[in-house]
């Protein structure tokens, strides 16, 4: 399997693939969140790859531009937003691969801190832990019982328990909806 920067060319089957994943009704929102970001241009810089099977995509994730207001030093932010694999390629590590590719060049990037919202069981294996309880707010309150789900990693420097403050994302992804379960 290879993980590569996503082209143009790519933009139909990547929107596929989010539909697939996420089912039609709401595989149709996240695709259309996706062909948002894309080209949202408070969303740049933007980080988006794929994995690719043979000469078949089989997995997206997308990377996009966050600040962190509050925050006492300059530092660079992303959220990582959405991850999506086909059904057939799940289960394969396709996923891990294609965050931890981009988290590493994110990281060489000078990218500080990766946040994300997901599955509290699933982000950890990257390395990704609470950031409620570390003082960094999601754009939108998350309910107590799903605080776990909203998560960040530090790539560089040491501010990580020092930095307190509230994220805030591109346009595109900070409408409502998409910080409800």
């Amino acid at each position: 399997m290879e993980i590569r920067q996503s082209t143009e060319s790519d933009r139909s089957s990547i929107l596929e693939i989010h539909q697939h994943a996420f089912g039609n009704e709401k595989g149709g929102v996240i695709a259309t969140l996706v062909d948002d970001l894309m080209h949202d241009m408070t969303a740049v810089p933007v980080l988006s790859l794929v994995a690719v099977e043979g000469k078949r995509l089989v997995g997206h994730v997308l990377f996009t531009k966050a600040e962190v207001d509050g925050a006492e030093v300059p530092l660079s932010a992303q959220i990582l937003a959405p991850l999506a694999i086909l059904p057939d390629s799940q289960k394969a590590g396709v996923g891990l691969r294609l965050i931890n590719e981009g988290l590493e060049q994110l990281k060489k990037s000078g990218v500080d801190f990766v946040f994300v919202l997901g599955h509290a069981d699933y982000y950890p294996r990257c390395g990704f832990r609470p950031a409620g309880s570390l003082g960094l707010c999601a754009p939108y309150p998350i309910p107590e019982e799903h605080a776990g789900a909203w998560m960040v990693q530090e790539l560089n420097h040491n501010y990580l328990g020092q930095i307190k403050g509230t994220v805030h994302c591109s346009k595109a992804l900070s409408e409502p909806q998409h910080w409800r379960e």
